[in-house]
């Protein structure tokens, strides 16, 4: 189902809506709706920004890095057991 959707503008607005259409061999209709939807399209990429914001930040930080089998080791070691001993290092 198609909406209808009535947006006013003044002469010389609706004049160079008219011209940019024109260029681009399309109605004022058309040349709205591409408008509005490379507009949605830009206006969601601020979402994204802001994650790859937090993940460059997150990767900036320090952390423990190395096998699997070595932090799983180091977090055994500082729960004061041997990864051998403990029931969850064959589970994975």
């Amino acid at each position: 189902m198609t909406k209808r959707l009535q947006v006013l503008f003044e002469d010389g607005e609706y004049a160079a809506l008219q011209a940019a259409a024109a260029s681009r061999g399309m109605t004022v209709a058309e040349w709205v709706r591409q408008a509005l939807a490379e507009a949605r399209r830009d206006a969601s990429t601020a979402d994204v920004d802001r994650k790859l914001a937090a993940i460059r930040a997150a990767v900036r930080h320090a952390a423990p890095t190395g096998s699997i089998e070595r932090l799983t080791a180091d977090i055994e070691r500082g729960y004061g057991a041997t990864p051998e001993a403990s029931p969850a290092s064959g589970g994975y």
